[in-house]
């Protein structure tokens, strides 16, 4: 296995130590807030070092197509209901379940579409727009959590998310019309 998969991999048991930090009572919930923030920065930052380190290094492996976007929607998806979970206690408030709905939907056609183009053998790589989407959905992240209370907060989050919301809502129909053949011939 190579520098960059192991860098995914990395990512997926942060999502889970992530997990632990923000649902179970070890800590006081400020402190848990500011490590679980710190967990997902550097799992955030795994994201993107892994797939510099790929195409710098020409590591580039069809596992690594597969596991990169599969640990980024383990790691998005967990902070996001963990937010909607402890929305109240944050300072910046609630992030709507209608939106992580929306989101999730998104990310479930686009795995089966995936799952359609593995069954031909073929591996399809994120492209530029869903990565852009992934980014603003980890800075929206990292906006809910972080634990200090500033007024505007929760219009910076509900910017941040709105934002979140239309990326993947766009990146999501660009994905199916730049791979509708693979769904034509099924």
């Amino acid at each position: 296995m190579n520098i960059a998969n192991k860098l995914t991999v990395l990512r997926v048991i942060l999502v889970f130590i992530f997990m632990a930090i923000i649902w179970l009572p070890l800590l006081p919930f400020e402190a848990a807030l500011w490590l679980a923030l710190a967990i997902f920065i550097v799992a955030s930052l795994t994201d993107f070092l892994d797939g510099y380190l790929a195409r710098k290094l020409n590591l580039v492996t069809n596992l690594g197509k597969f596991m990169d976007p599969l640990a980024d929607k383990m790691l998005v998806t967990v902070a996001m209901i963990a937010i909607i979970d402890k929305g109240e206690l944050l300072p910046a408030g609630i992030l709507p379940a209608w939106i992580v709905v929306f989101i999730l939907l998104r990310e479930f056609i686009v795995s089966g579409i995936r799952l359609v183009a593995a069954s031909e053998n073929k591996v399809i790589a994120a492209n530029y727009l869903g990565k852009v989407k992934t980014v603003v959905q980890m800075i929206m992240i990292m906006v809910y959590l972080i634990p200090i209370r500033l007024f505007f907060m929760n219009v910076i989050a509900m910017t941040l998310a709105y934002l979140a919301l239309l990326l993947t809502l766009i990146s999501g129909l660009e994905y199916v019309w730049q791979n509708k053949h693979i769904l034509k011939n099924n």
